[in-house]
């Protein structure tokens, strides 16, 4: 019998006796719950490590097994939860959160459209925009990038609750102000990093051109934005995030009777967490939705590039 087969049985057989144990009282009930997640998590351990020769063994592996952790938690969270009678006003069981999810999806898509769409999504293309391209004017002189850059590291260090109110302020309630906030937060980090990019091409490489006879616009188009495009990318990928809480925080310091922020707030007030966790969810799967695609728009735009070439 081989090894891995030995390991697999070991945890079945481990598995089994903890419910059996546990079925029949012998156990405290913190107990079974302990060895359980151990057990679970030394079978991850073996499904990430065991060798598989097949590519799309490989691919189901990367997409089961965060899968799988996921579910294991959410499960030892269920457990817990009912187990040990936690209050819904301290945490709520995946349950009641799932069946207030599906019996709630016309008000969460409400938000979802107001905070995420109108003011997440509007406010990163601008700010992402406007940041690449104050960058790419004053590229060509030297003297104002040096004067600019520690104003620009200095103000991306600005504090959200700081200009959010002022953003209210100036532009209203509604998705406007959101979308101010969101320009703010993600526009210097975008800017420092394409300024970064855009001084990533080698010397060398930047000797070569000129000795072609390039002209500015033609080592900026042939050398320096290629080069630029992952410094890019990782600033694109940082406002993602950045543009989800600008959002969503912004709409605390006032925003009309929906929102992500409004009902998060709202609910917090009334004890109601349930629909503050379904607000959460929304929010991750938005999150997780945007960084993905992202991605994939970065890995099918700098395909020749060493951090996107597949390992083994």
């Amino acid at each position: 019998m081989t090894k891995k087969r030995e390991n697999w049985i070991a945890v079945i057989g481990g598995l089994a006796l903890v419910a059996f144990v546990y079925s029949i009282g012998l156990l405290p009930r913190f107990v079974p719950m302990v060895i359980t997640a151990g057990l679970l998590g030394h079978s991850m351990w073996a499904f990430a490590n065991a060798s598989f020769r097949s590519p799309l063994a490989k691919r189901l592996r990367q997409i089961l097994l965060p899968l799988i952790f996921g579910a294991t938690v959410v499960l030892i969270w269920q457990i817990v939860v009912s187990e040990y009678n936690v209050s819904p006003a301290i945490l709520p069981a995946p349950t009641a959160i799932a069946a207030t999810f599906f019996a709630s999806l016309d008000v969460l898509w409400g938000d979802f459209v107001q905070t995420i769409i109108k003011g997440g999504l509007s406010g990163y293309l601008l700010g992402c925009t406007a940041a690449v391209s104050v960058a790419l004017l004053i590229d060509r002189s030297p003297f104002v990038a040096r004067g600019l850059m520690p104003v620009a590291n200095f103000l991306a260090a600005l504090p959200i609750v700081g200009i959010a109110p002022i953003m209210v302020a100036w532009f209203g309630f509604g998705w406007e102000s959101k979308a101010a906030v969101v320009v703010l937060m993600v526009f210097f980090p975008m800017f420092v990093n394409t300024m970064a990019g855009l001084q990533a091409a080698d010397v060398m490489q930047k000797d070569l051109m000129r000795t072609y006879g390039a002209s500015y616009a033609q080592t900026l188009l042939k050398l320096r934005l290629p080069a630029a495009l992952p410094f890019i990318f990782n600033g694109l990928k940082i406002c993602t995030t950045l543009a989800l809480i600008g959002a969503i925080v912004a709409e605390y310091f006032g925003s009309p009777s929906y929102g992500m922020g409004f009902r998060i707030s709202t609910e917090m007030g009334r004890l109601g967490l349930d629909m503050v966790w379904a607000e959460i969810v929304v929010a991750a799967l938005a999150g997780s939705a945007f960084f993905g695609g992202m991605s994939l728009i970065e890995k099918a735009a700098t395909f020749w590039h060493p951090s996107q070439r597949k390992q083994g």
